[in-house]
């Protein structure tokens, strides 16, 4: 049976920029976010997901101007990540035209606020972000703050209990593998994927079209993309094309699908 995917460029911004790093670090200017966001909502994009990733350091979230152009002209669902710490942050999000929020630091601090989230908004707008990075052979530990930071919590029990808790969503970034180009992390695709019932999205080390498989086969049910996209070294129309000829089912002919 042919498996439904998602593809979905991710903008990592910092100030009005869209920027792209390694491990979460180094960071580049690539250019203005809302020419990338209309670009890639022309070329198919499933969805767009916008990562603020000073915001925990600031503590607070300057999206709001840069989702509401995005909206505006943009027909597909929106995610945004960083720095939503409250109710009234993702009141703020919403009101501005996000679809979903990630959460990953204030879940950590406070895990009653997944469920918050959920029952205010309903699960389908609760993601649960998570940067996990490899503390020994098949184990995860959970990080905050672009990968700075150590919670001493187990990825797979933290995803569980997020679950649990209403997340609705899994936003899983491999910090080992972010900006490497050398593919996802599978293991950790799958003991997540195996772990919990509700869809996960894959980011973290897209390189080519046969990662984009192998994430698949681990039960993704959609992968994020920055760096490929960004300096033009893969179209999505590139990606979704290498996704059907593998067999994956992925939405193609669309009003605003270009090459």
């Amino acid at each position: 049976m042919a498996h439904s995917v998602r593809i979905i460029p991710r903008l990592d911004i910092k100030g009005p920029n869209l920027i792209k790093g390694i491990h979460l670090e180094g960071l580049r200017v690539v250019g203005d976010p809302q020419e990338f966001a209309l670009r890639y909502y022309a070329q198919g994009a499933d969805e767009l997901l916008f990562m603020d990733i000073v915001a925990s350091l600031y503590q607070r979230n300057n999206l709001t101007d840069i989702i509401k152009r995005a909206a505006d002209q943009v027909y597909v669902p929106i995610t945004v990540a960083g720095g939503i710490r409250s109710l009234d942050d993702v009141s703020k999000m919403m009101a501005s035209g996000a679809d979903k929020v990630a959460i990953n630091t204030a879940a950590i601090a406070r895990p009653q606020l997944v469920a918050e989230v959920a029952r205010r908004f309903g699960s389908q707008c609760m993601v649960l972000g998570v940067e996990a990075k490899q503390v020994e052979a098949g184990r995860w530990e959970a990080y905050t703050d672009n990968g700075r930071e150590r919670t001493g919590k187990d990825v797979v029990q933290w995803a569980r209990e997020a679950v649990d808790l209403g997340a609705g969503e899994i936003l899983l970034t491999s910090v080992d593998r972010e900006g490497t180009r050398k593919g996802f992390d599978i293991a950790l695709l799958q003991q997540v994927c195996d772990a919990v019932q509700v869809p996960v999205i894959a980011s973290g080390g897209f390189g080519k079209a046969a990662d984009l498989v192998a994430a698949c086969a681990s039960g993704v049910s959609g992968v994020a993309i920055a760096d490929a996209f960004h300096w033009n070294r893969m179209s999505l129309a590139q990606v979704k094309r290498a996704a059907v000829d593998a067999g994956l089912d992925v939405r193609l002919s669309e009003p605003g699908y270009a090459e």
